[in-house]
């Protein structure tokens, strides 16, 4: 397969990757995407996510090689890989990288300069640090997920993107490419401690200021961004599909309801007393037509107005078709990579790494002594 690095902002930059799943991956996948040379340490037998590997996009632009580290030599193989990298990213529980003999200080031995990246839900300390969890534990005691959905019913889970993706993975790569910086400009690395509790949090600082100056209920469906408010939310169309409605300015809320054909309602936006009355209304006329029908009256207008698409459709919408914001790749459909550089472009360059596959080319690019076949899998990391 040969180096994936070479195109992107991060060339030059070397990563190794411990693997695991979600947003360890999905961090390391976004360096990969912008240039990094990404190389994956499975283990034997697989990370267990339950997908073939050759649909596992979350490790495209990627190399990978198998080390077992229950094995007498497996530390010394991963810390040989430490020696001549720049980022290192696991994803394990608190402490068992140290029992690995490739935590911290065992990799600082060898790398003073290396940034070293630690992805977990709960965080490398507190009372919950050593307890298992899933994004939407994680949302929950945020406060984040409670705001999503209507008043009276259950929180609505928004898939694993709000915690994982958002205040893990973003925030991983950010403290990474921070540290990094940091190290280049004084030959000192050091841990960065992406805990998805902390960036999770981290995204609801507007929420917080505006409940502190009370332009925000602590319930659901009762605010401006919530659903609370009838012209920024989602209504159900003709055909059981749906329209989502964002004109939140006087001028898009003016230019909605005249098109929507409700022009009586326009002094109703900013008397709650008429909320209930208004999303009525509206409720009414979107169920009048289809959503392909309703897209077409809000085509070309500022009433920010769209359908809401699904995963298949998304990258048939024009604008998206237009800016190339999803790619083809081995015959995989997949958001392409972002954001965009003027100098230094970024793209798909190889299809998901198979594990183990790249062993040989990796250890020629990275200067390593050459592979032996790996043991038996031993189960399990502890």
């Amino acid at each position: 397969m040969g180096t994936t690095a070479g195109q992107g902002p991060l060339t030059g930059v070397r990563v190794v990757e411990l693997a695991g799943i979600g947003p360890g991956p999905f961090a390391a996948m976004l360096l990969a995407d912008l240039g990094a040379d990404v190389v994956r340490v499975d283990r034997p037998g697989g990370p267990g996510l339950g997908i073939d590997p050759a649909y596992d996009v979350t490790n495209r632009n990627k190399r990978s090689v198998i080390v077992d580290l229950k094995a007498p030599d497996g530390a010394a193989r991963v810390l040989d890989l430490v020696e001549r990298a720049d980022l290192l990213i696991e994803s394990y529980r608190p402490g068992v990288a140290e029992r690995l003999g490739v935590g911290p200080e065992d990799c600082h031995a060898r790398n003073s300069r290396l940034v070293y990246g630690r992805m977990t839900g709960w965080g490398q300390a507190g009372p919950l640090a050593d307890r298992a969890g899933h994004d939407i534990g994680y949302i929950a005691l945020t406060g984040t997920l409670g705001m999503i959905g209507a008043p009276g019913e259950p929180p609505v889970v928004p898939a694993n993107l709000l915690g994982d993706y958002a205040g893990g993975s973003l925030y991983l790569v950010v403290g990474l490419l921070a540290a990094l910086h940091h190290a280049r400009a004084t030959g000192e690395g050091q841990v960065v401690d992406a805990a998805i509790v902390d960036g999770t949090a981290h995204l609801s600082a507007m929420i917080h200021g505006m409940l502190a100056a009370g332009g925000w209920q602590d319930r659901r469906g009762a605010n401006l961004l919530d659903g609370g408010c009838p012209y920024y939310g989602t209504y159900e169309t003709a055909d059981g599909r749906y329209i989502a409605v964002g004109a939140l300015e006087p001028q898009f809320y003016e230019e909605f309801v005249t098109l929507l054909g409700l022009p009586e309602h326009i002094d109703a936006r900013m008397d709650v007393r008429r909320w209930g009355e208004l999303r009525e209304a509206v409720a009414a006329r979107f169920r009048t037509r289809t959503r392909d029908e309703w897209t077409a009256v809000f085509e070309g207008t500022d009433a920010c107005v769209a359908p809401v698409l699904t995963l298949g459709e998304a990258p048939h919408h024009p604008h998206l078709a237009a800016r190339g914001t999803f790619t083809d790749h081995d015959g995989i459909t997949q958001p392409a990579p972002a954001p965009r550089f003027s100098a230094t472009p970024t793209a798909v360059r190889t299809g998901p790494a198979r594990p183990g596959a790249d062993a040989a080319d990796v250890a020629r690019d990275w200067d390593l002594p050459a592979p032996a076949p790996h043991p038996e899998p031993t189960k399990g990391l502890a």
